[in-house]
């Protein structure tokens, strides 16, 4: 005779199949959920396949839940009244314009007018229902439903295996050849389980690792040719262009903010934009000082030329606030190839910040009013970024200066010609096919390693 815990799991199981999964599918689903992220593959270490998940995680892991909870039901509660304001709205239109000398429907008009009228002042009154709002509640939504629905997978499958000990010891205790049977199943079950749960467990710790609120930003880049003269210069133009083409992969928006060329066609300066979601999350490995050893066109041996990269968020007007007082703009004629237009007006700007001496010129444009707006633009970025490593050095210590002293030696990557390879000194990931890396097809193997040592490094914190 079966226990009552043998009779759920058969009776569970039953139901799975009957749905088209197998004994490992998810109770009451019709297919198994896809895999979120592959934890094992890409950021979990060799020695670090089994770990106990840290106490900070475990403590937020129902927070998050019951604050999901929460957000759903207000969004839904405020698109409802939104959808019913407008619904009252084209009534009201429809009415007015169709059965305007109708004297009941002009009654009706304006009963349904005030009504609207009332509920859209309730809201405002209540100070909790807008469009903004909605927005706002929808992004938080959207940035905590794979770490909600990720832990409530992880609650299902730890909820399933107790369930499956309460079975395999009711059945240890009778020595009939079916109950052997099913203790056989059900630890077969319970050890594809425990399986998943170590997956998901290392997946919810993933999803709620401590994030960077700039990541989500566009990103402002910065190149300036170091140490090696002209091949120097041709370096940061490749570099440039290979930035361009990761933006025209990514579907980001690149604009050249500023732009300072020699006569061989390379790049003594240049700062540019890349415009789109999680651009700096991604671009901000980017930062430091890169090498390259080649032969240059002009020689037989091998050079070895610097050309350092800064990439800061973009700064939104709302965000860093530059006021008018603390500003010095300075403007002036361009120099350099242009036309004569552009070297005989004043079209060039310069803004300097007073509070902190930081300063943006532009000359590309030529009109001085857009050359103001890209330098306003580049001078917002670099405040933003002032203040976000004032804050990170109250909290914890100053980072070292990005852009270092463009000194050869200072390299975060270097790109060997000869053979074809790019190092990345950060986590010691090499690739093979510099002609791919500077067409943008292999910066993601490496951005991804670099993201992978950051959560792990932010694990460590945790623990």
């Amino acid at each position: 005779m079966l226990g009552g815990s043998a009779m759920r799991w058969l009776r569970r199981q039953r139901r799975v199949l009957a749905l088209g999964g197998g004994a490992f599918a998810h109770r009451g689903a019709v297919a198994t959920r896809p895999v979120l992220y592959d934890v094992s593959r890409l950021w979990l270490q060799p020695q670090r396949r089994s770990f106990a998940m840290p106490a900070a995680i475990l403590s937020q892991m129902d927070l998050l839940s019951t604050r999901y909870d929460e957000l759903s039901s207000e969004l839904s509660q405020y698109v409802a009244l939104h959808g019913y304001c407008s619904s009252v709205q084209a009534v009201c239109a429809a009415a007015s314009d169709a059965f305007m000398a109708s004297r009941f429907t002009l009654c009706c008009v304006r009963v349904l007018s005030r009504l609207c009228c009332t509920i859209r002042v309730y809201c405002s009154n209540d100070g909790s229902f807008s469009s903004e709002k909605i927005t706002n509640l929808s992004i938080e939504m959207a940035d905590l439903e794979p770490k909600v629905m990720a832990v409530r997978e992880l609650r299902e499958q730890q909820a399933a295996v107790a369930e499956l000990e309460e079975l395999i010891a009711d059945q240890s205790a009778s020595d009939d050849a079916d109950a052997h049977e099913l203790r056989h199943m059900a630890e077969d079950e319970r050890r594809e389980r425990q399986e998943e749960i170590a997956r998901l467990e290392a997946e919810v710790t993933r999803l709620m690792l401590p994030r960077d609120a700039a990541d989500d930003k566009s990103s402002i880049l910065e190149i300036r040719a170091g140490t090696g003269g002209d091949e120097a210069c041709l370096f940061a133009a490749d570099i440039l262009k290979m930035y361009q083409k990761v933006a025209l992969l990514k579907g980001w928006k690149f604009e050249i903010l500023s732009l300072s060329e020699t006569d061989l066609g390379g790049c003594k300066e240049c700062v540019c934009s890349l415009t789109g979601r999680g651009a700096y999350g991604r671009m901000k490995f980017e930062s430091g000082v890169h090498r390259v050893q080649r032969v240059p066109v002009n020689d037989v041996r091998v050079h070895t030329s610097a050309v350092s990269v800064v990439v800061l968020p973009e700064a939104e007007e709302l965000e860093v606030e530059l006021d008018a007082k603390d500003l010095r703009i300075d403007v002036f004629r361009a120099s350099g190839a242009g036309g004569q237009h552009v070297n005989t007006t004043e079209s060039a700007v310069r803004i300097t910040h007073l509070p902190t001496g930081l300063v943006a010129a532009v000359q590309d444009e030529r009109s001085q009013h857009q050359n103001k707006a890209k330098a306003l633009k580049i001078l917002r970025a670099r405040v933003f970024d002032g203040i976000r490593r004032q804050r990170d050095a109250e909290r914890h210590s100053l980072r070292s200066s990005q852009i270092g002293s463009g000194d050869r030696s200072e390299r975060v990557r270097t790109y060997n010609f000869p053979q074809s390879r790019v190092s990345d000194h950060r986590v010691n990931v090499t690739v093979f096919g510099i002609e791919r890396m500077l067409n943008g097809d292999l910066l993601d193997e490496i951005v991804d390693a670099l993201v992978v040592d950051e959560q792990n490094r932010l694990l460590e914190q945790l623990e």
